[in-house]
């Protein structure tokens, strides 16, 4: 059972708030504020529109409207919302792009045995892509 399932809410850093360093969590995770670190949780991450992620993420499922500099390992799916930002690699299950997301990524989608990755996309400079 997930924290969300618990009380109906995430864990979270607010807005307000810069954090460094690592988080390892069981429950689902949103990120408002500033996350200097590696964040590894079991079941959901979102990072809203004020949210900025420098590192890692490990996850289950995420939702991404901020910005995301590192390596992202998403077990199913990858959901950019219109307003996201992101740099790095991208490991993922699915991949859901909305139009207006800024997409700069070495991106690699897992095949039916999760073991292969098949590289989908690797872009020089940055671009905008819409569906």
């Amino acid at each position: 059972m997930n924290n969300s399932e618990i009380s109906g809410r995430y864990s979270h850093i607010e807005s307000t708030t810069k954090f460094k360093g690592d988080i390892i969590s069981d429950a689902d995770f949103r990120i408002d504020g500033e996350l200097d670190g590696n964040i590894k949780t079991k079941g959901k991450l979102i990072v809203g529109k004020s949210g900025k992620l420098n590192g890692t993420i490990e996850c289950d499922a995420a939702d991404i409207e901020g910005l995301v500099n590192g390596t992202l390992k998403v077990t199913n799916t990858l959901s950019l919302k219109s307003s996201s930002k992101i740099d790095g690699d991208i490991y993922i299950g699915k991949l859901i792009v909305e139009g207006g997301a800024k997409f700069n990524a070495n991106c690699s989608m897992r095949s039916a045995d999760r073991n292969a990755l098949k590289n989908i996309s690797k872009f020089a400079k940055p671009h905008e892509k819409t569906a």
